[in-house]
C-alpha cells in the first residue's frame, strides 16, 4: 500500500471545502511543511499554538490541521520574539506541516456553523448571506451520439448541481458547421470541406472553484480535436455556500429554556445576551466566531436568537429587541469544529492516525 502523503490529506479538506472559497483578508492553506512529504499523523486542532506543535511532536504527527491560521499578516522577520514566531520556528525545525482551514470552511453549509446546527438540532438550514459570484455555466456543443458521454464526464468533474438535484443539464438539438485545415483530422467529415453535423448544444452549471476539472474533463471525453466550449460568470447566488447560518429548531422553545439548552450543549459557564423579548425561540441564526457583522441579517432573517461571539458593547444596543444576541465566546462558538475537522479525515482515512488534540488553546479564562 503506498504511503499517506501529506497532500492526500489536504486534497479531502480541500474538497469538502475548497480554498477558494476563504475570504480575501484570510491565509487559509498550508502554511509551512511539503505538501509532497509522507504523512505520519495528523493533529486537529483550533489553534496551531507552540503547544500544539509540542503535542503533534510528542504524538508523531508531522501534520496539524488548525481552523485559524498561525500566520494571518505578513512577517517581516522570524525572530522568536511572539508567540506566532516562537510557533513558526518550532514547527520548522521539527518537520511539522501546518494548515489551515480558515473561512473557506466557514462559508460552507456543512462547514463550522453547519456543526453547530447540528448540535442544536435544527432544520431547513441555510446560509445567512448566500455568497454570489461563485456559479459559472459552460456551454459545449457535441455530435448526438457523444452527447452522454461528454455529458457524464462533466458530471463526474462535479458539474450540474443545483440545490439537492444533480446531473443537471440543458440541451439543444442543432447543426454544426466546420471545415478542418490540410493538418487537421476531422472527427467527421474530410480536411478541406465544410462539414456539417448534427450537434447537442449542452448548457450545465458548475462551481467556479471546478473550473480546471471541468474543463479538462470536457477536453478529454470530447471526440473533436479542438472542442468549442463558452463559460460565463452567473450573479445567481450559491445555495450552499455563504456566511452564517439560519435554521428551524424542532418546536418551539421559552427563552430561558433555550438559554439553558444552548449552556450545557456547548458546556458553557454562562452567556452574554441582550434582553429576552418574552417570545417563543423557533428561528436560531449562528455565526461561529466574530459573527456581530452579520446582525442585521440574522434580523432580517427572521431568526429569534443570534447565536455567536466577540461583541463589542454598543452592538449590543443594534438588537433593539427584534432578536436576542446569545454571545458565547469565540472559542467556545468554534469548539466542535476539532471534531468536524476529525470526521471530515477520518471517514477518507478511516485506519489512519488522525487524532484531536488534548490541549485546550481557549486564551479567555473567567473567575467564578
Amino acid at each position: 500500500m503506498d504511503k499517506i502523503k501529506i497532500k492526500d490529506i489536504l486534497n479531502v479538506l480541500e474538497s469538502v471545502a475548497p480554498p477558494g472559497l476563504q475570504e480575501d483578508y484570510d491565509n487559509a492553506g498550508l502554511l509551512t511543511g511539503n505538501r509532497f512529504a509522507d504523512c505520519t499523523g495528523v493533529l486537529c486542532c483550533l489553534d496551531a499554538t507552540e503547544a500544539i506543535i509540542e503535542e503533534a511532536v510528542r504524538k508523531g504527527c508531522n501534520l496539524v490541521v488548525a481552523h485559524h491560521p498561525i500566520i494571518f499578516r505578513g512577517l517581516k522577520q522570524v525572530t522568536g520574539s511572539n508567540y506566532i514566531e516562537r510557533t513558526i520556528i518550532k514547527a520548522i525545525k521539527n518537520d511539522i506541516s501546518v494548515y489551515a482551514i480558515h473561512t473557506n470552511l466557514d462559508n460552507i453549509l456543512s462547514g463550522v456553523n453547519g456543526r453547530i446546527a447540528q448540535i442544536l438540532e435544527l432544520t431547513q438550514c441555510e446560509p445567512l448571506v448566500p455568497k454570489a459570484g461563485l456559479l459559472k455555466k459552460l456551454y459545449t456543443f457535441v455530435p448526438t451520439q457523444q452527447a452522454e458521454k461528454l455529458r457524464n464526464a462533466i458530471f463526474e468533474a462535479g458539474a450540474g448541481h443545483i440545490g439537492n438535484y444533480s446531473e443537471c443539464s440543458f440541451n439543444t438539438e442543432g447543426t454544426g458547421t466546420f471545415k478542418g485545415g490540410e493538418d487537421t483530422h476531422p472527427f467527421a467529415g474530410h480536411a478541406g470541406t465544410q462539414h456539417r453535423e448534427a450537434e447537442i448544444r449542452i448548457e450545465i452549471i458548475f462551481p467556479a472553484w471546478l473550473q480546471d476539472r471541468v474543463v479538462n474533463a470536457l477536453i478529454a471525453a470530447h471526440p473533436y480535436e479542438e472542442p468549442a466550449y463558452d463559460i460565463i460568470q452567473l450573479d445567481n447566488s450559491h445555495p450552499q455556500t455563504g456566511s452564517g447560518l439560519t435554521g428551524l429548531l424542532p418546536q418551539p422553545m421559552e427563552e430561558q429554556q433555550f438559554l439553558e439548552r444552548l449552556k450545557e450543549a456547548f458546556g458553557l459557564k454562562l452567556i452574554k445576551h441582550t434582553a429576552l423579548r418574552g417570545k417563543p425561540v423557533r428561528r436560531v441564526a449562528v455565526c461561529g466566531g466574530s459573527g456581530s457583522f452579520l446582525l442585521r441579517n440574522a434580523i432580517a432573517s427572521g431568526s429569534d436568537v443570534y447565536i455567536s461571539s466577540d461583541f463589542k458593547y454598543h452592538e449590543y444596543f443594534d438588537a433593539d429587541n427584534q432578536i436576542v444576541i446569545a454571545d458565547i465566546g469565540h472559542y467556545e462558538s468554534e469548539r466542535f469544529t476539532i471534531d468536524l475537522l476529525y470526521d471530515i479525515i477520518i471517514e477518507k482515512f478511516p485506519t489512519f492516525a488522525v487524532l484531536k488534540t488534548d490541549v485546550n488553546t481557549n486564551p479567555v479564562f473567567y473567575h467564578a
